[in-house]
């Protein structure tokens, strides 16, 4: 039996060489050496000899680079993924890679050192921010190459994030959804993050007081944006770029700010050489100088024209000085002061090289709404199979057209993206079905990861897949939750920016399938926005099922956080829709209408819903139903006194528990008629009811239902004098509702703490 190799490789400590051998044998498999992989992939020899020794573990997006090189099937890629997993929490590396080809800047990194000496010097942190650089000036650039060469003073990591504060397509990076990057990069699980932005900000700044960290926060909208952001703690060191001049951070949180302007002439024409090589510029100096002087000297546009030339060694410079000259029409978006000068003529060039069929798949991809793209919503939105995507995205980044960051996802700068977006309108590409297609990918794999993440959880919505769509193979829990997780901020974009009517079913899908991921991790703001756009839709298509499923959705959502006052119009809306439901629907809207009921205080109003629910669902011939309709009606009597009607509902209900196979319908038969038993009295048949139950919901993975049930026994055990054990009942209850992040944490909390002694 293989060792536990206890190495450590980027903060990451690697218990086996499991893809060491994978890595290995996929090499040889393509008859390649160590150099012949290098040469391929990029990633130097060195790295590769110590990942396939056991060493070290790559970033994603390194491994994406070496599978890519290698050609490995999907089945191989998800095996290579799954064992680059850490085995414990990562020191963040989320730094995107420096430039080889980095050149210039040399007044501005010398005052960054100056700013970074003095403030070790007195202990403080910094805070360096870009302000009054044009889009395209390399500010991330030089931030990146910058942290780069500090990252050995923070060894603790570094973390990084995009706030897309000047995105043409959608709206800032929320500060709050930034913490929780960070907070998950620095080791935090879902389920311990708050909801609120300023508990978040918080938290990250107690995990970070003890943290020697680099922090770049790129592309800040304003001073708001940053600022929840920042750590606050003198051994970190923060970097936020911007296009705006953020005077607050410098005025009110000691920031020390560093004006970019383009490049000079030299630094443009030594960075054209690094890419072409200095001959060839000095085989046409008055051509390459002609180059960047079309290009604005601006580093990104300098960047583009430098790889497409780079790609046709024999072009002469004095073509490419004509077609930059004659390219129209130009992306006014990064005109310079000379209005001859225009980057689109750049974008257009490089996608001109472009394959046709690489060209099609870079308009398609231009069209997802988040900030990063993984290859299969990629694939999604271009109709085509994974091995076919992922060879345009390997051209697209070739051509410098887009990035991967560190989780190995697509990023197309926000200029490129509106450049790309531009073009499909103008080829009429199927916008519309590119987004179906999308809606589709993100409604069937979650539809395929809740068979993990929440077995219990049927949305019974249709199974219809679109043309094109990519089916993710997702093996286990681990698998499902990176899946959403991976996906998160693409599911929140695509429900905001699918605004045509055509795809309002398909949005409707998307947040019902959702809600399984966002229960079982506590993401209740997400609910709440996914919800109401889900509902809005609902009301537009007057489809009553989906109007009674959102309004739930929306109301628990609500009441689970603490706003309970805000659900009066949409109880109300619900209500409505109730007569138009069909009987396969109307017997569990009855029941969820029940629950509502009751939880706002209108117990008779709860009854009555709860007794129509049954009374549907004896005329089913459903077992599942009739035992839910029989314990909706059992709490609800119980509730007003009439234990022994609960008892013997209950005890109608426990057989055909059984029959339906299902333990979560079993479990809530156990733990409906101990809370009957309780209050006639019987407490010791409760205590073992409610055991029977907790051990049920244990083995479904329902924490929801363990923590009501805990605390249901704990009311018991104090009753029967067991005051020890009803509080640690309490305790374990809060815990739970803590990590689905449920308002009734405090309830539990605050009646543990009555019983200490």
């Amino acid at each position: 039996m293989r060792g536990l190799a206890e190495n450590r490789a980027g903060g990451r400590t690697v218990e086996s060489n499991a893809l060491g051998l994978l890595l290995r044998e996929a090499r040889q498999r393509a008859l390649l050496t160590l150099e012949g992989l290098a040469e391929a992939s990029g990633v130097s020899v060195r790295a590769i000899s110590d990942m396939e020794r056991g060493k070290s573990l790559p970033r994603q997006a390194t491994l994406g680079e070496l599978m890519d090189a290698l050609e490995v099937s999907e089945e191989q890629r998800r095996h290579m993924v799954a064992a680059a997993r850490p085995r414990t929490r990562p020191v963040p590396r989320q730094l995107p890679p420096d430039l080889a080809v980095f050149r210039g800047r040399e007044g501005a990194l010398a005052k960054l050192r100056a700013l970074e000496d003095r403030a070790a010097f007195q202990g403080g942190h910094v805070v360096i921010s870009s302000i009054g650089g044009m889009a395209g000036v390399g500010k991330t650039a030089l931030a990146v190459h910058w942290a780069h060469q500090m990252s050995e003073r923070f060894p603790d990591g570094q973390l990084y994030v995009n706030l897309r504060g000047f995105e043409d397509s959608g709206e800032p990076l929320d500060p709050g959804a930034a913490l929780g990057v960070f907070l998950r990069g620095l080791g935090l699980p879902s389920t311990d993050i708050p909801s609120a932005t300023e508990q978040r900000s918080a938290l990250f700044r107690r995990r970070a007081a003890s943290l020697k960290l680099i922090v770049i926060l790129d592309n800040a909208r304003d001073t708001e944006q940053a600022r929840p952001l920042l750590p606050g703690a003198p051994g970190c060191l923060t970097i936020v770029t911007s296009r705006n001049r953020l005077l607050g951070l410098a005025a009110a949180d000691g920031a020390s700010p560093v004006s970019l302007d383009v490049w000079t002439p030299q630094e443009s024409l030594a960075a054209l050489a690094a890419r072409i090589g200095a001959e060839r510029c000095a085989a046409e100096p008055e051509a390459a100088a002609e180059v960047v002087r079309l290009c604005g000297h601006l580093p990104l546009a300098v960047a583009v024209v430098g790889a497409q030339l780079g790609a046709e060694p024999h072009l002469s410079l004095r073509v490419a000085v004509r077609e930059l000259r004659e390219a129209r029409p130009r992306l006014d978006a990064l005109a310079a002061d000379d209005r001859t000068v225009d980057v689109r003529a750049v974008f257009s060039r490089s996608y001109r090289a472009l394959s046709p069929a690489t060209a099609r798949f870079f308009r398609y991809l231009s069209l997802h709404p988040g900030s990063a793209a993984s290859a299969q919503a990629a694939a999604s939105l271009a109709g085509l199979p994974m091995a076919q995507a992922r060879g345009h995205l390997r051209e697209l980044a070739s051509a410098s057209l887009l990035s991967r960051d560190a989780d190995g996802r697509y990023v197309l700068h926000d200029l490129v993206r509106a450049y790309g977006a531009e073009l499909a309108e103008r080829h009429a590409d199927d916008r519309l079905g590119a987004q179906e297609r999308l809606l589709s990918y993100l409604h069937h794999n979650a539809k395929s990861a809740n068979a993990h993440v929440m077995p219990q959880f049927r949305s019974g919505l249709p199974d219809d897949v679109a043309a094109g769509t990519v089916h993710v193979a997702i093996d286990d829990r681990t698998d499902a939750l990176d899946w959403y997780r991976q996906e998160e901020q693409t599911a929140a974009a695509a429900l905001r920016g699918a605004d045509d009517p055509r795809l309002r079913r398909g949005r409707i899908h998307v947040a019902l399938e959702w809600v399984a991921y966002n229960d079982t991790t506590g993401r209740w703001p997400e609910e709440i926005a996914a919800t109401r756009v889900a509902l809005d839709a609902a009301l537009r298509l007057d489809d009553p099922v989906a109007v009674e499923r959102s309004c739930h959705n929306l109301i628990r959502a609500l009441i689970e956080t603490g706003r309970g006052d805000e659900t009066g119009g949409l109880l109300e809306t619900r209500l409505a829709h109730l007569p138009r439901l069909p009987a396969e629907h109307r017997t569990g809207a009855e029941r969820r209408a029940s629950w509502t009921c009751s939880q706002l205080g209108r117990s008779d109003e709860a009854l009555a819903h709860a007794r129509t629910a049954l009374a549907i669902a004896r005329t089913l011939g459903r077992p599942d139903e009739l035992v839910r309709a029989l314990l909706e009606v059992a709490f609800k009597v119980s509730d007003n006194g009439e234990h022994r009607e609960a008892v013997g509902l209950c005890e109608e209900a426990l057989p055909a528990s059984r029959d339906t196979g299902e333990r979560r319908i079993e479990a809530l038969a156990w733990g409906t008629l101990g809370v009957a038993r309780s209050r006639l009295g019987d407490l010791d048949a409760a205590v073992g009811d409610m055991e029977t139950a907790l051990h049920l919901f244990e083995e479904d993975l329902d924490d929801y239902n363990q923590a009501e049930t805990l605390d249901n026994l704990a009311s018991v055990h104090h009753r029967r004098g067991a005051i020890e054990e009803a509080r640690t009942c309490w305790l374990r209850a809060a815990e739970l509702f803590t990590g689905l992040r449920v308002a009734r944490a405090a309830e539990m909390r605050a009646k543990a703490e009555a019983l200490r002694p």
